[in-house]
């Protein structure tokens, strides 16, 4: 390992950040009282604002109504289709002005759970929720959202649909039983590495994505995108869409389809202790999508994609419902595994805004990325407001991304704009690289503040490029002021 700052790839990393960077405040360097204090003053009240967001998020109260399953002929043992019982005794503690339904210990087959308002599915500790592997469990196709796309496609394996005062609680697990014989094969390709998910004879979801991106841009009504019988497009695994005052809290949930938690255009939304477990392709653990107070906290994410994913739709479906995600704060979570660890993008044509990341640690050989921005110009959306810290990253590949060349990279008509960046009190242990910053010439990355961050090892610095405003007060490398 090389430890001094001169032998970090410096010229590298000097060449590419001389071509972008303005307005450049480092150690060392003269700075205004006033400026200082106007930086501190503004941090100060984006944290006072996080703090508003988490009291103002509402979390559901249900009647103390107990409901359990078996009295409605659900029955344990996993061969037991247990589809129709859940779905009576979630009808009826609805139809009685709500409370819990509750499943009891023991291992529960069943097919899709559709939640309906003042609803808490409770699984006592124990409990194990077993989906159905087979497709048509899942039809008839619902109204849904997938790679922030909207269609008619396969129903989430728990779906609520302009529902309120819903949750799934408890000390037991969903298990979405995927694995490369089931769900995970219609990823087919390269993915991760060269890893391949396909298998010889089972058709895969390419074509059915390219025609659905086809049908997004030609503004193809919802309705007629039907998605579901051999598309291959594979359901979400807890998908509420359009409700108010969501909470998830307690429960494990594993083998995931596709993601693993994601509300799309909710309001309200509590997040608190939940196990994300899943190694599969395309399994992020919780996607907040166009969704407004939500509060992720106290959660362990392992999974296969990235951790926390902040989504507001893809390319043009974005843009129609212009429904940005705002008023998210992520505190007092643990990362593994993941291409991300706190992540905003790339279905993000909505936009983000007022994003809070606290008191997080993550850490893993396979952690691709600590903090990571996502978007292009095809992609476009504004990320503004964006603050983290007392974050503590072991292991990772890359420490801090902003990227604008994911994917599809610089070929669209929408240029990005993220600004108002603050990552504060951060120590990275291990970094292979630091940063993999770039903005573009014509819209550069406004108002990167790094303060008190500390990098112990990193074998390269990397690339900060097209960058307005940059900031760096009290960064160490290796024990030494990062310095130009």
């Amino acid at each position: 390992m090389k430890t001094c700052l001169s032998q970090l790839k410096r010229r590298t990393f000097l060449a590419a950040l001389t071509t972008g960077v303005a307005g450049c405040a480092l150690p060392g360097a003269s700075t205004k009282d006033q400026e200082q204090r106007k930086r501190i003053k503004a941090s100060d009240d984006a944290w006072k604002l996080a703090a508003k967001i988490v009291r103002n998020t509402k979390v559901p109260k249900f009647p103390k109504r107990h409901f359990s399953v078996s009295d409605f002929g659900a029955q344990a043992g996993g061969t037991f289709d247990n589809t129709q019982a859940f779905a009576a005794a979630i009808a009826k503690c609805h139809q009685s002005g709500g409370g819990r339904v509750t499943i009891p210990k023991g291992d529960f087959l069943t097919g899709p759970i559709h939640l309906l308002s003042n609803v808490n599915l409770h699984l006592d500790e124990g409990a194990t929720l077993r989906f159905s592997t087979n497709p048509a469990d899942y039809l008839p196709a619902v109204f849904t959202r997938w790679e922030g796309m909207e269609l008619m496609g396969y129903s989430p394996l728990i779906y609520a649909y302009q529902q309120e005062n819903i949750a799934v609680t408890g000390k037991g697990t969903l298990d979405g039983q995927a694995d490369r014989d089931t769900w995970w094969p219609w990823k087919g390709g390269k993915w991760k590495g060269g890893k391949n998910w396909g298998k010889e004879g089972v058709p895969t979801q390419d074509k059915a994505r390219a025609q659905l991106e086809k049908d997004v841009e030609a503004n193809r009504p919802v309705h007629e995108r039907v998605y579901a019988d051999g598309s291959q497009l594979r359901p979400v695994f807890v998908q509420f869409y359009s409700c108010k005052n969501c909470l998830v809290e307690g429960i494990t949930i594993t083998r995931a389809p596709f993601w693993l938690l994601n509300p799309v255009l909710c309001e309200n939304v509590t997040v608190r202790g939940v196990t994300f477990a899943s190694m599969g392709p395309n399994s992020d653990g919780c996607d907040p999508e166009s969704c407004k107070n939500v509060v992720i906290e106290k959660c362990f994410f392992d999974t296969g994609d990235d951790c926390i994913a902040i989504k507001s739709g893809r390319n043009a479906e974005g843009r129609r419902l212009n429904t940005p995600s705002e008023n998210i704060v992520i505190r007092n979570c643990k990362m593994r595994n993941g291409h991300g660890g706190v992540v905003i993008g790339s279905e993000i044509s909505g936009g983000a805004r007022n994003i809070f990341a606290e008191n997080c640690e993550m850490s893993s050989h396979d952690l691709e990325r600590g903090l990571r921005f996502k978007t292009n110009s095809v992609r476009g959306g504004t990320i503004e407001n964006v603050y983290f810290r007392n974050i503590d990253i072991g292991d990772v590949v890359t420490a801090i991304v902003v990227d604008f060349s994911y994917e599809e990279g610089d070929s669209g008509k929408f240029t990005p704009i993220v600004r108002n960046v603050e990552v504060r009190d951060l120590r990275c242990k291990n970094a292979q690289k630091i940063f993999n910053v770039m903005g573009y010439e014509r819209s550069p990355i406004r108002n990167l503040h790094l303060i008190n961050v500390q990098f112990d090892q990193a074998k390269e610095i990397g690339i900060l490029k097209n960058m307005d405003g940059f900031i760096a007060e009290n960064v160490t490398i290796h024990g030494k002021p990062f310095s130009i």
